[in-house]
């Protein structure tokens, strides 16, 4: 692609980014992509890292077919490199790994041998460069999101309550926090861009109560905004039961039921949105083509509750739904971190 096809706003996104990942010229650069991979980020990849000349290696791999029924959107946890030895070894051997793959690595199962390698991943979200550049890498993240992490690491639990019937509370010990400002520079870290979030991954049997979904809230497996209320009830982590008579719960019930995995209806992570650039109408207006809505679940205020793998809990499942939830009111401890969905 020539660069008179690239936005100026895309290509300095792009530069900011690896700018932030403080990439060096000696380091091992990998740039790792599929066939389903968005063209356009990986053009836009290779034509920053020229003009910074930092040389890097392509690695491509056949796109997986999924070996279950329902369709798998928006899980995070790639398979693309299940089985394949050679990649695997080569990003072990790697400094920095661009992640251009269509779901993601976050939740694979490789991703924890590439990180005790020292490696850290930089993993683009599958969002068209229009979205990207206009969340930018903002260092004032930073440290919004390092000093959530720190209040979520030294809680002992989380209430999450709202005045339409939520109430759910989450055990934080022995929980594991992470937060996402949008580009690593440390050794053996991931992190994804579009960032500004803290999310945290509980231990077995950590999460309990009713989580309540009422219209206007997100469904970003679907890319849908709620439009009818659904209920969750939640055991020990699980979703037990789903309630609901209209259309969203008929389409949750179906889609995970068509898994026959009990691990696609167990708590993934859960947490809070913290980017104030985030825009709570983006679903109503990209083609869902074009956006993989991590935006939303960075939306500021947002409560963001996931089911499905969890790979602290041992947990490993291609099922999975991120559902940013509105005008949520969220305590660690004693202590209100969001009030009634705005950031405290």
């Amino acid at each position: 692609m020539s660069k008179e096809l690239m936005k100026e706003d895309w290509i300095e996104a792009f530069s900011i980014l690896f700018d932030y990942c403080k990439i060096q010229k000696n380091e091992k650069t990998i740039i790792l992509k599929e066939n389903s991979s968005r063209s356009l980020n990986f053009e836009l990849a290779k034509y920053v890292l020229n003009k910074q000349s930092i040389e890097f290696q392509e690695i491509k791999l056949n796109s997986p077919s999924s070996k279950i029924e329902p369709i798998v959107k928006s899980t995070g946890s790639s398979t693309i490199l299940n089985g394949n030895k050679n990649a695997l070894q080569a990003l072990t051997q790697s400094d920095f790994i661009i992640d251009l793959t269509k779901e993601g690595l976050m939740h694979s199962k490789e991703t924890k041998e590439i990180l005790s390698s020292g490696a850290r991943i930089m993993s683009i979200s599958d969002e068209h460069p229009e979205i990207l550049s206009r969340l930018k890498p903002d260092p004032s993240l930073k440290e919004i999101v390092k000093n959530a992490v720190a209040k979520c690491r030294k809680s002992e639990s989380m209430e999450v309550t709202c005045e339409w019937g939520t109430n759910l509370n989450i055990d934080m010990l022995n929980t594991n926090t992470v937060g996402v400002w949008g580009w690593t520079d440390r050794p053996g870290t991931l992190a994804h861009w579009p960032g500004g979030l803290v999310v945290s991954f509980p231990n077995k049997s950590s999460v309990n109560g009713k989580l309540v979904f009422k219209p206007g809230d997100m469904n970003l497996t679907f890319k849908r905004y709620f439009e009818s209320e659904v209920i969750f009830i939640i055991e020990n982590d699980y979703v037990v039961d789903i309630q609901g008579n209209g259309t969203d719960a008929l389409l949750m019930k179906s889609y995970l039921k068509g898994f026959n995995d009990k691990d696609a209806y167990a708590t993934s992570h859960v947490g809070w949105g913290l980017n104030k650039k985030s825009r709570y109408e983006a679903l109503t207006m990209y083609d869902k083509n074009d956006l993989n809505g991590t935006e939303l679940r960075a939306l500021a205020g947002s409560f963001l509750f996931s089911i499905g793998a969890n790979e602290f809990a041992g947990r490993y499942t291609e099922g999975h739904f991120d559902l940013p939830v509105m005008g949520c009111t969220i305590k660690l401890d004693n202590e209100t971190v969001v009030d009634n969905g705005k950031t405290v």
